[in-house]
């Protein structure tokens, strides 16, 4: 096996599938990525078990077929430092990889591509094609909420669901829930409901650009995969259920408070400067027209901030994990948003407000539930 090929071609494929690779593994071969010469291309592919990235580049010089495994963060170094512009000889030698490039010569180890692992092949039980930018979106308004290593396991992950003409988007982990959806026009989808696990979600947002292109979703029984012109991602599903997150959703919200996004999100990273390290609570006072944000540490030090708000309901006082709210308020885009809110005991919803007709109206497009905390 050998191909000739120019930095810039070899570099961006290589630093798609690197993503997945698992430097440090049990399995030494995983640390590897797996170069396949065939019909024309050179095939990349990396995996860490859990997810698979797969990109190719066609290929204009000499070359011949044929596969190998090599040390990925080393090829990848070795490629990203050459030269601009320079050309690259790969070639296979006494089981060795060769890298000549100019008057560079550089030798790596290899491990037999027969033992590179693949996912294996399935068949998508429904597909649908979105783009790029809208599968962004979906994503991005919801991954902050995915909890981190936590042993209820269908939690470290987003739920990906399919309804006739809707595509949604939810992730918790127990103390916030965050919901995005999006209509889709083009077929009647499935009812289906899948869990991506945590690095499968951060690897898609991680590749997909944010524009009007399309790619290919195929969802099956246990794997769910992502096609586009650069590349072929697939990842594993978390076997589970997710909750059933539409009862955690306050129904009776019975006071509303409309604020400026960017005035209210300004005014919590100050105050969060003086929280408490642990538990990053802040205490809301709600008046007629009128937000008091209040907090305080162990170091007896003290944030207050009064603000102007739209609201003309009963006097409330509740408390929130601040970070919780600044993520919430970081991933909305409307100018306004508002709080819905009932007692200081029940959870908040936070929505974007958008001008219509001259009137603010609820966009329930992104929709994220905060628990309250005690204080």
């Amino acid at each position: 096996m050998n191909f000739t090929i120019s930095r810039e071609s070899l570099l961006q494929p290589l630093q798609l599938v690197s993503g997945a690779v698992e430097r440090r593994h049990t399995l030494p071969i995983l640390a590897n990525v797996l170069l396949r010469v065939s019909e024309g291309s050179l095939w990349l592919t990396g995996t860490d078990l859990e997810v698979e990235l797969m990109a190719s580049v066609s290929l204009s010089g000499a070359f011949s077929e044929g596969s190998i495994t090599v040390p990925a963060k080393k090829l990848l170094d070795i490629v990203r430092g050459l030269p601009e512009e320079v050309s690259i000889i790969f070639e296979i030698k006494d089981n060795k990889a060769i890298l000549k490039a100019q008057r560079a010569k550089y030798t790596l180890s290899t491990l037999s591509a027969d033992d590179y692992p693949n996912l294996e092949d399935w068949q998508g039980e429904s597909e649908f094609e979105i783009s790029q930018g809208n599968l962004k979106y979906l994503i991005d308004s919801v991954q902050f909420s995915m909890a981190q290593q936590d042993v209820r396991y269908y939690l470290n992950g987003m739920s990906l669901e399919t309804s006739d003409n809707e595509i949604r988007t939810v992730a918790t982990d127990g103390h916030r829930l965050a919901m995005a959806a999006m209509p889709y026009n083009a077929s009647t989808l499935p009812q289906k409901q899948v869990i991506i696990p945590r690095k499968g979600v951060l690897e898609i947002s991680r590749l997909i650009e944010d524009n009007d292109t399309n790619i290919k979703v195929q969802v099956g029984s246990n794997h769910i995969r992502v096609f586009s012109n650069l590349f072929i991602f697939t990842s594993k599903l978390v076997d589970g259920r997710f909750p059933d997150y539409n009862r955690v959703v306050p129904k009776d919200t019975d006071k509303g408070l409309v604020v400026n996004r960017n005035a209210i999100k300004s005014a919590f990273s100050r105050a969060m400067i003086l929280t408490n390290e642990k538990f990053k609570g802040v205490r809301l006072n709600l008046e007629q027209n009128e937000l008091k944000i209040t907090a305080n540490n162990p170091e007896q030090e003290q944030a207050e901030e009064i603000i102007e708000v739209n609201y003309d309901g009963e006097p409330l006082e509740i408390g929130f994990n601040v970070v919780y709210l600044i993520d919430a308020l970081n991933v909305l885009e409307s100018n306004s948003v508002i709080f819905k809110l009932s007692d200081s005991n029940a959870s908040a919803l936070v929505q974007g407000m958008n001008i219509k007709n001259d009137e603010l109206v609820e966009d329930e497009t992104s929709q994220y539930v905060i628990m309250p905390m005690r204080l």
